[in-house]
């Protein structure tokens, strides 16, 4: 217990969420002997595997979980979206999420908050009690507030990101090595943080595993060159949350939890491509680079990962599919895409998601038709070439899941049964004693 606690003296429970990124509860659970500080955690409370959301890409997934909300509400469906009535598409950035985060429900009864590293959460805000943007953001001078975390961080070192480019080189020794620095200085950030001990909810992301993940999964899968190294990253990643739990106040719960499971990528798969060849789509130009040279005949086109729009007449500044004949289009593309099957002669697609199905709320207007959730090893693209292969293989070998996302609360009264992304953020709630509406979310609380 620290000194401001001890201090304070008001008795309220506070929690400390720490995010691991795509990482895979199976990775965890079925090597308890290497990761003892994540088995100590499900020991002493509770731990299991969750769903995700769809789609199951960060851009997503971290203001989902964060709000308690589907992208519906939240009004982000992944690392690229279109605005409504054109064919142009921006980047979702912090100001794009339209639902309440968690934060801001405990700085609304004059708690403190202090948020590190999550996805879009770029610019910061400055109605916290400190944060630092994570993924998207373009750099430590302007993700950070106020200024003195930004000065702090810089004597670490600290970086935001890991360089992925660094993952498309053959040898992954200084990709592994940049990995190793960039969780580094983020854990002693965190660390240095929660010491501070004067904040109620404190959140902070490793993004960092799921980097690992995307250049390195099928090595610790497969047993390939990289396995070791692969290994001795997570055993890294399980001692500093050991050393995290240790710096915590009794009055603490702490959590921890990843966004979206991850498995061995074999193919990817160029669904424009496959679209176009499959007579969905055209292009205006031989050399198309963005949704907005697709051809008036177009029936549908994709984005990642996933996501399929129908070109519909009135939505779409060029739509053909009239809306009386939305249903039978979309019937028509659901069953192709069950029907795909991939080099190997297996099923690309695990299950075709209906909008209706998967999103509500006041942003849904820009939701996709059908989102496909894939098979394992089938990782989903989209692009705008106009040429090129439907199947291909990449510089990754690690692919996002729905399934397989690892959740970990050290309270002995949790139970993680059935449980989603959209639970997370009533049971911190809950944990806090902080009152809302059951109707407010799209999940309910663990506890």
């Amino acid at each position: 217990m620290g000194l401001f606690d001890r201090l304070r003296g008001d008795g309220d429970p506070r929690v400390a969420f720490i995010g691991v990124d795509g990482v895979p509860y199976s990775l965890l659970s079925e090597n308890e002997e290497l990761f003892p500080n994540f088995a100590a955690l499900a020991t002493d409370g509770t731990a299991g595997e969750i769903s995700s959301i769809v789609p199951p890409e960060s851009s997503a997934c971290w203001p989902s979980l964060t709000t308690g909300m589907n992208p519906g509400e939240t009004g982000v469906y992944g690392f690229q979206d279109r605005e409504i009535g054109t064919y142009d598409t921006y980047v979702p950035m912090g100001r794009d999420v339209q639902a309440e985060r968690v934060w801001d429900r405990v700085q609304e009864t004059g708690r403190k908050a202090t948020v590190m590293n999550v996805p879009v959460t770029f610019p910061p805000q400055r109605d916290v009690q400190r944060m630092v943007s994570g993924f998207l953001s373009p750099g430590l001078d302007k993700a950070a507030y106020p200024d003195d975390v930004r000065d702090y961080l810089e004597t670490l070192d600290y970086r935001i990101d890991v360089n992925p480019k660094l993952g498309h080189q053959d040898d992954k020794a200084a990709f592994i090595e940049d990995a190793h620095a960039t969780i580094d200085a983020q854990f002693e950030a965190f660390k240095h943080y929660i010491e501070e001990d004067d904040w109620d909810l404190f959140f902070g992301v490793f993004m960092t595993t799921d980097r690992v993940n995307h250049f390195l999964f099928k090595d610790y899968e497969r047993d390939g060159e990289n396995r070791d190294a692969f290994i001795e990253f997570y055993k890294k990643v399980d001692e500093y949350i050991g050393r995290l739990r240790e710096s915590l106040p009794d009055d603490v719960t702490m959590i921890v939890a990843s966004d979206h499971g991850f498995t061995s990528l074999d193919y990817e798969v160029h669904f424009n491509e496959w679209l176009r060849e499959e007579g969905w789509l055209s292009f205006r130009t031989d050399d198309p680079e963005e949704l907005n040279d697709i051809a008036d005949d177009t029936t549908a086109y994709s984005f990642i990962p996933g996501r399929f729009y129908i070109n519909l007449e009135g939505r779409e500044p060029r739509g053909t599919v009239p809306e009386d004949e939305y249903d039978a289009v979309r019937d028509e593309l659901k069953a192709a895409l069950e029907a795909l099957e991939g080099p190997d002669g297996n099923p690309v697609v695990d299950r075709v998601v209906e909008k209706e199905r998967a999103f509500r709320g006041d942003h849904d207007d820009i939701a996709p038709d059908l989102v496909a959730i894939p098979n394992n090893g089938f990782d989903l693209k989209s692009g705008f070439k106009g040429d090129g292969d439907v199947f291909d293989t990449g510089p990754r070998n690690g692919m996002h899941s729905f399934d397989d996302t690892s959740l970990y609360i050290d309270h002995p009264d949790a139970t993680i049964d059935n449980a989603d992304l959209f639970d997370i953020t009533p049971t911190i709630l809950d944990l806090m004693d902080i009152e809302y509406s059951r109707g407010d979310f799209d999940g309910a609380s663990l506890l």
